[in-house]
């Protein structure tokens, strides 16, 4: 059996690195030959979980064909936010939160997609289902995945099945998830420490919606001053970026993870397509998203709905 290479998205976030990790060892346990590989360097939160755990970063990858013939796919699908040679390997393995889009393969495969707010929650649910104990360190490692993509449970795509998760990663780890959540949190929200184009890049990802290329980028915090005092900075880069790679538009969301509220900053057109999809007027190429947390649940779905209406 010849070796796959398992990852998550590009700009990986905690659950990309995490799940890409989870997966790994549950498919050596399968008796897969894998190896967890990422397609970017953890951020600030995920290198804090990392040292935390006492657990090495995985090898950053640009291609995969040049190494192996199967891939596996964890927290993404879309081919736009995948390694860019995807197309020349086999996809045999997909375990997924997202919407499925721009995605297709020519053999069959193990695909798994539930609604839930983790990939990590899926990975511990085939954990219980095929009996597979979860060391220690591991569940540590996916209960912040989990903390990381709910927030703390607080997101709107907050599940049961997410809250069970938790439950029983935090009981293997033997971690208080409060204290510890939001330890991690705050650590993610350094942002003096990040340029401008590394704020905006951080946790973006692009989308095809009715043809347009969309770009949507999001920065947790723990002030939204600390992000919208730079937004003049913030809006260049954007706009560099859209020249360079042909976004159409560039929306970064700027989320204070300790509140639930956003504001949105935009670059490029059809502004009116987004004031229509959240029912808003944008000031300054600004606005107000109360409550508004979750770019998968909350951003994704009516802007993709505006742009088709």
């Amino acid at each position: 059996m010849s070796k796959a290479l398992i990852f998550g998205h590009q700009n990986p976030d905690t659950d990309a690195i995490v799940a890409a990790k989870a997966f790994a060892y549950y498919q050596t346990q399968m008796g897969f030959d894998v190896e967890a590989v990422a397609l970017g360097n953890p951020n600030m939160e995920t290198n804090f979980v990392l040292n935390h755990f006492d657990e090495p970063a995985p090898r950053v990858i640009k291609t995969v064909a040049n190494e192996v013939d199967t891939v596996m796919l964890v927290d993404h699908n879309e081919a736009q936010q995948s390694v860019s040679d995807l197309d020349k390997v086999m996809v045999s393995h997909v375990v997924d939160h997202h919407r499925i889009a721009n995605f297709q393969t020519d053999q069959p495969l193990y695909y798994r997609a539930e609604p839930v707010g983790c990939t990590s929650t899926i990975l511990t649910e085939m954990f219980d289902e095929s009996k597979i104990e979860i060391p220690a360190k591991l569940a540590g490692l996916m209960l912040s995945a989990i903390i990381s993509d709910t927030l703390l449970l607080q997101s709107p795509t907050t599940t049961d099945a997410d809250r069970e998760a938790v439950r029983a990663l935090a009981e293997i780890s033997g971690e208080d998830v409060q204290s510890y959540g939001i330890a991690m949190l705050k650590a993610g929200t350094n942002l003096a420490a990040k340029s401008d184009k590394e704020l905006i890049d951080g946790d973006a990802k692009s989308f095809d919606m009715a043809g347009r290329s969309v770009r949507i980028g999001q920065i947790n915090t723990v002030d939204l001053a600390d992000v919208l005092d730079r937004q003049a900075g913030l809006e260049k880069e954007m706009q560099a970026e859209m020249a360079a790679d042909g976004y159409d538009l560039f929306i970064t969301l700027a989320t204070n993870v300790l509140n639930s509220d956003s504001e949105m900053i935009v670059a490029g057109e059809p502004k009116s397509v987004i004031e229509k999809a959240f029912n808003t007027t944008l000031t300054d190429n600004r606005a107000s998203l109360p409550g508004v947390v979750s770019r998968k649940k909350q951003v994704v779905p009516p802007l993709t709905a505006a742009f088709n209406a």
